[in-house]
């Protein structure tokens, strides 16, 4: 684009009143190269887990998926992605069989490579915004959902994404991470934390042993997947019953890494308190066994629809689900959310850049959690992890990861990671140590993986 064709398409723009002018200012100024997407495919393999239960519900496969891109100039990249249909839209899941609602997303995926197919992007937040609403219509359509839940779109996109960002950094010669991030989003993605938490994560009714064994390994922020099945009552008794048993464990746990020096709880009923009251009557039992000032956050702890303010409750309420987009991110921090969970995993590093870069300019912290993810996906996760500033009680960076409890083949998975056996991708005593190897090799994401390379050997 010269000079003449950038003022020409920014005055339109702001003609136009297009939401996307300091995005579009930030990457013309840097001239990046426009590229074409030539050829496309997708491929995917199912990985077993044990049983993962949450939402009333559990999880015992996820597919991963992979997206190749080729640009006119002959180079190829690959994208991984790890699908959630009961993560992304629980109201998907239950009317399909698991496999059913895999293949759904997975529909989903092969339609967004072939949108992208012979179209040009200067960057991957370009193309997913030309794609996205046509692609969330074809989502409702073969879903039979008026009301599908925009993650479950994103969930679909992420391994075209990745791919996206690949290519982008390869045709302008970008060797790293924070090379990649275009400018206008760096400032939320500054920070470069030495070590993050590895959060592992227990849902109710996990035999407290197993949570005590974690602690006694060094593993310092648990996550509490709450939300029991069964009636509200019956619910809220179970959440209740898992807190005092897991508090009685472990509460007098000491770590360097908060600032009042107890091991906190990071607790996620994934939306399934039907009311505030519920909510509050949960954080009441809480103060009465002594574990509310331990309680580092809640997440989702409210349905979708539920509009109540919370910044009054005392801890902090994350958004994860719910904040699909920075639209829905944002309404949620004008209802008291006082964090941002970011999932680059779950809905693309494209979509966690916006969320990021408006939570940050509202001095809203972000972190990073998980969406079981084999452990490629899992340093591209930590690469956002690292480098989020830290939560107000907390000393390092935050990243849930629970692949290794509940993949049945965890081990073969780690062979896959193009740096198997570097020591950030292995937790010690709780914590990723993310130093100056880690940053300079961008968690290996840069580098090809042969078996995924070998899911496109005959193209």
């Amino acid at each position: 684009m010269n000079r003449r064709e950038f003022v020409t398409k920014t005055g339109a723009c702001i003609a136009a009143g297009t939401l996307g002018i300091p995005h579009l200012l930030a990457n013309n100024l840097n001239m990046k190269s426009k590229i074409r997407i030539t050829n496309v495919s997708s491929n995917f393999e199912r990985e077993n887990l044990y049983p993962y239960r949450f939402k009333g519900s559990a999880v015992t496969q996820l597919w991963q998926t992979a997206a190749w891109l080729q640009s006119e100039s002959g180079a190829a990249k690959i994208g991984l992605g790890t699908q959630s249909a009961l993560w992304s839209d629980a109201s998907v899941a239950s009317v399909h069989s698991e496999n059913g609602a895999n293949a759904l997303m997975f529909a989903m995926t092969e339609r967004a490579v072939q949108m992208v197919k012979s179209t040009s992007f200067t960057d991957p937040i370009e193309l997913q915004d030309a794609i996205l609403p046509e692609l969330y219509e074809y989502g409702k359509k073969i879903t039979n959902n008026p009301n599908l839940r925009k993650t479950f779109v994103l969930n679909a996109l992420v391994c075209v994404d990745n791919a996206a960002w690949l290519l982008y950094a390869h045709e302008n010669n970008l060797k790293t991470f924070d090379e990649m991030v275009p400018p206008t989003y760096r400032a939320g993605l500054s920070y470069k934390h030495e070590k993050v938490a590895s959060i592992p994560s227990f849902p109710v009714g996990t035999d407290i042993e197993k949570i005590k064994s974690a602690a006694d390994e060094g593993y310092f922020i648990m996550k509490l997947k709450t939300g029991s099945k069964g009636t509200q009552k019956v619910m809220l008794e179970k959440d209740m019953a898992f807190l005092t048993a897991v508090h009685k464990s472990i509460g007098d746990y000491e770590t360097p890494y908060t600032k009042s020096g107890k091991i906190p709880y990071y607790i996620d009923p994934n939306g399934r308190y039907e009311s505030k009251e519920t909510l509050l009557r949960f954080l009441d039992h809480a103060k009465k066994i002594g574990a509310f000032d331990q309680i580092a956050v809640i997440e989702e702890p409210l349905r979708e629809i539920d509009e109540s303010y919370v910044g009054d409750v005392g801890v902090t309420i994350a958004a994860d689900e719910s904040a699909h987009t920075v639209a829905e991110a944002m309404n949620r921090m004008e209802q008291g959310y006082t964090t941002i969970v970011v999932k680059a995993i779950a809905k693309t590093l494209s979509m966690t850049m916006k969320i990021v870069k408006a939570a940050h300019e509202k001095k809203v912290p972000c972190f990073s959690a998980d969406l079981t993810v084999n452990p490629i996906l899992v340093d591209w996760n930590k690469s956002v992890a690292a480098r989020l500033a830290p939560l107000p009680n907390m000393e390092i960076g935050l990243l849930e990861t629970n692949g290794h409890q509940y993949y049945k083949e965890w081990d073969r998975l780690e062979t896959y990671h193009p740096k198997a056996g570097a020591e950030w991708t292995k937790t010690q005593k709780g914590v990723y140590p993310t130093g100056k190897s880690f940053y300079a090799e961008s968690g290996g994401i840069f580098l090809p993986s042969q078996h995924y390379e070998d899911l496109f050997k005959e193209i």
